[in-house]
């Protein structure tokens, strides 16, 4: 029996776009994952920038806070997608199964790059309509494509992150070691309560996590003075991808020869 697949017949882009439409799916029916993604944010979002802040940094707070909400927003989808719903898969054996399938393994990892960012789509949109309905924030037309933009692309180094620590934690320790980056991780870089507010060494810490660097460069998008200049945190957060991704790729390399 001839087994070979006719690459001529191989579509490719089909692969990727059915592969992507299927993890969308899935993810959207598990509503132990989709509903406190959305709703977490915005609400953080109304208590703290709308309601309890509102006048704080001179009328500035829903601001400040739809721009480091937004990137709270955004990881979470990133980190937990990869981070807890790769380990698991992994450890249930669905990663080898579609290994043995004729479908690319870089389908599977396209398709959750593609379910975090629409996820983060949803997630800044919604914190978009609440800051501008009932915050009175008020940017440019370039300033509000550039923060949506500059937030979906920022989920890159996210995604590699929980990448790397979905194909090395087993399914049961993913949670709560994704829970216990994600959280402090957000806290220390300022996305709850302004880095200004901070000590001195705590705002030195906060130099080490990706999630300080894209709120960085989303607050300067919207007008707010940075310390220091832009390329530094773009660079960094280039580099961390990088760094994050290359570690996924080993993980999965010697995952793959066991």
């Amino acid at each position: 029996m001839n087994t070979q697949i006719n690459k001529s017949n191989y579509d490719a882009k089909a692969v990727y776009w059915l592969e992507s439409r299927a993890e969308l799916l899935k993810t959207f029916r598990d509503m132990g994952f989709t509903i406190p993604s959305l709703i977490f944010p915005a609400m953080f979002y109304i208590f703290f920038g709308l309601v309890f802040n509102k006048s704080a940094m001179s009328g500035q707070m829903p601001s400040y806070l739809l721009a480091t909400y937004g990137v709270f927003g955004v990881i979470g989808p990133a980190l937990f997608s990869f981070g807890v719903g790769v380990a698991s898969e992994r450890q249930q054996g669905w990663l080898t199964l579609k290994q043995c399938t004729p479908m690319p393994i870089s389908a599977y990892f396209f398709a959750r790059v593609v379910t975090a960012q629409v996820f983060g789509l949803i997630i800044v949109f919604s914190l978009f309509i609440l800051g501008a309905v009932f915050g009175n924030v008020e940017l440019t037309r370039t300033q509000w494509i550039l923060t949506l933009l500059c937030l979906v692309i920022g989920s890159l180094p996210f995604c590699a992150m929980g990448l790397w620590l979905g194909l090395t934690l087993s399914a049961k320790a993913a949670p709560a070691t994704v829970n216990l980056i994600y959280l402090p991780m957000a806290f220390l870089s300022g996305l709850w309560i302004p880095i200004q507010l901070f000590p001195e060494f705590m705002q030195s810490l906060a130099w080490i996590f990706p999630a300080f660097h894209l709120s960085q460069l989303t607050l300067a998008i919207q007008g707010f003075h940075l310390k220091f200049d832009l390329i530094w945190h773009l660079s960094i957060l280039v580099l961390m991808t990088v760094v994050f991704f290359f570690l996924a790729f080993r993980a999965f390399k010697k995952m793959s020869i066991n």
